[in-house]
């Protein structure tokens, strides 16, 4: 059974807050001296007044008071400017474990897994950024709020202890005001709740466009939708205005309730306190002693309702991130090491970058069974079954929509599968997403992805590899032409997602920085779609006449490319219609696919 909402945030916050218990237990004791401190005060001006109007029990003159005074005053900024400073340590390192973990969970999806929201809706990459932003930043506030607020509310209850001494029947007034905060909090918690995920998701909105725009300038330009595009954006941030006005009105509105109901009990709790004192049951100290610890008490109400309110705009991000990711909050928390130096609950220094799996040459690459349908869908493939041996082409062809990039996605562990296994050399993989990569396998998407960074960046990727290999990945790839056509050559910017190249170049480009990695097997989702023929010709012949020993995993509608296949895979609505040699291709598929997919 799943835990009340307040009981599982709190849960949730203590664990945030027990991954660095040193800093943590630091910077609470701290906020206890910065709360606890003023309490001083108080008790000099009760020992003050006393002194000028009665005797006093405590013999220290007024001058002798007034040094305390000021040494008190002294002694909290020492401990503010401390408090100050591992209070930024706390926050950064609270904020840095939430964002961890989300980037962990994010890495490790499958990679062709599309991310959802709470709407259904799928989340690009620049909405992704609401989550790491505000929502972590709201998880921080909450967390370290915590202390502050035991801080203040040990010597709230301590003062409220005092004022019991005083006089017990004024002092039960103050709690009329908390009880009037409790209630409106657990009142408005639905529309509390409400106000800040439309606010989140409004926000998600505009940056997840601005993210779009950015990747798609030339298209933009091309089609001449500026205006519209401009236009849709201004409609976004006219929602999120007014979803940040509603939340944000809220708000205020019960920070401003709850500091008003404290002001209008203080005053009531006051209008008694003349009554005692005009019957001389309050001394002139006592009542200066009541007026000071009130406020300290009626202070901690109203921070304790803003507490309530972000605690309930906490639960909101939780939910928010575990519809995201498809995971538990407590994912979102685990304790997982920050490398950071130790003061800040890290550790230090960074680990060494593992490196990528040892090369296992190929023997065989096996599917059994494939299986995986798109969420919500009948989309998808069904009972796939393939077997790739060293130093054959296999081409995957079928009609759009048939199910060819998805096979693709399963067959390197891109997207979980519902059922079947994958094996090399007939050993089964038990974590195909991590195996499946250079030095073992290459992939290069249908639609490449760039970085706006130089060419020969985008190339290496931090790849270790001689001018020599380079030349020669790019002559297979058949772009040394342009190259040399570039002002810059290989250090030559290409902008956001290659927007400076185009198509073809984009996907040589992909393909140059798969063949430098020199893996065994190398897969290409319709590599030469955006290639001039006498291009594309030339690539694949050079690709062929370099094969050697080399293994391909190609989709491609091209018939020349199926003359050069081992074997052709035929998919019809996500099963294999055929699976063979070309010339055991009947004349019927053949047809059909050529109708669909014309040579050029």
């Amino acid at each position: 059974m799943s835990k009340p909402p307040t009981s599982r945030i709190a849960a949730l916050l203590w664990r945030m807050v027990a991954y660095a218990p040193r800093l943590y237990l630091l910077d609470t004791l701290l906020w206890i001296f910065i709360a606890g401190l003023p309490a001083i005060p108080g008790l000099l001006i009760r020992e003050f007044f006393n002194a000028l109007t009665t005797p006093s029990s405590v013999r220290l003159s007024p001058q002798v008071l007034i040094a305390l005074l000021l040494a008190t005053g002294l002694a909290r900024i020492v401990v503010i400017f401390g408090g100050r400073f591992t209070k930024t340590q706390h926050r950064f390192t609270m904020s840095a474990l939430i964002r961890r973990n989300l980037l962990e969970r994010l890495l490790h999806r499958p990679g062709a897994l599309p991310l959802r929201s709470a709407t259904g809706d799928s989340v690009s990459g620049g909405a992704i950024l609401s989550f790491f932003r505000e929502d972590a930043q709201q998880l921080e506030d909450n967390a370290v709020g915590t202390n502050e607020l035991l801080g203040e509310g040990m010597f709230a209850l301590a003062s409220l202890a005092l004022l019991v001494h005083i006089n017990a029947r004024i002092t039960l007034l103050v709690f009329l005001p908390l009880m009037l905060i409790a209630g409106l909090i657990q009142r408005l918690t639905q529309r509390i709740k409400r106000y800040r995920r439309n606010q989140r998701q409004a926000t998600q909105a505009v940056t997840g466009w601005l993210g779009e725009m950015f990747g798609a300038v030339q298209v933009i330009q091309v089609e001449g939708a500026e205006v519209q595009v401009i236009q849709h954006l201004q409609q976004l941030c006219d929602r999120r205005e007014q979803a940040a006005i509603r939340d944000r009105m809220l708000t205020q509105l019960l920070e401003s309730s709850f500091s008003n109901l404290v002001s209008l009990g203080t005053g009531g709790i006051l209008l008694v306190s003349v009554e005692s004192m005009q019957q001389q049951t309050l001394s002139v100290g006592d009542f200066a002693l009541f007026v000071y610890y009130l406020a300290y008490v009626t202070y901690f109400l109203g921070f304790f309702g803003d507490f309530l309110t972000l605690t309930k705009q906490s639960e909101v991000s939780f939910e928010r991130m575990e519809q995201l990711l498809d995971c538990t909050a407590t994912d979102l928390v685990a304790h997982r090491p920050l490398y950071l130096p130790p003061l800040l609950g890290g550790v230090s220094p960074l680990p060494p970058v593992h490196d990528r799996p040892e090369r296992v040459p190929l023997q065989t690459f096996s599917a059994t069974g494939l299986t995986y349908h798109y969420p919500g869908s009948c989309s998808g493939i069904r009972n796939i079954s393939l077997r790739i041996e060293r130093g054959t082409l296999t081409v995957i062809t079928g009609a759009v929509g048939s199910g060819k990039t998805t096979l693709l996605r399963s067959l390197l562990g891109l997207l979980p599968l519902e059922a079947g296994d994958l094996a090399w050399n007939d050993r089964h993989l038990n974590r195909p997403a991590q195996f499946l990569v250079p030095p073992q396998v290459a992939y290069t998407p249908q639609v490449p992805h760039l970085l706006s960074c130089s060419l020969r960046e985008n190339l290496l990727l931090g790849q270790a590899a001689s001018e020599a290999d380079l030349e020669a990945a790019i002559a297979l790839a058949a772009l040394e032409t342009d190259l040399a056509q570039f002002p810059l050559g290989l250090d030559m910017p290409i902008g956001v997602n290659g927007m400076r190249l185009s198509g073809g170049q984009v996907q040589r480009a992909a393909a140059a920085r798969m063949l430098i990695r020199q893996s065994e097997l190398l897969v290409f989702d319709d590599l030469s779609s955006a290639l001039d023929l006498d291009t594309e010709q030339r690539l694949w012949s050079r690709l062929f006449n370099a094969q050697g020993e080399q293994t391909y995993l190609v989709v491609s509608h091209r018939p020349q490319i199926w003359q050069r296949a081992d074997q052709i895979l035929v998919l019809d609505q996500g099963q294999i219609a055929f699976l063979g040699p070309l010339q055991a291709l009947p004349e019927s598929h053949r047809e059909f696919l050529e109708a669909r997919h014309p040579a050029p």
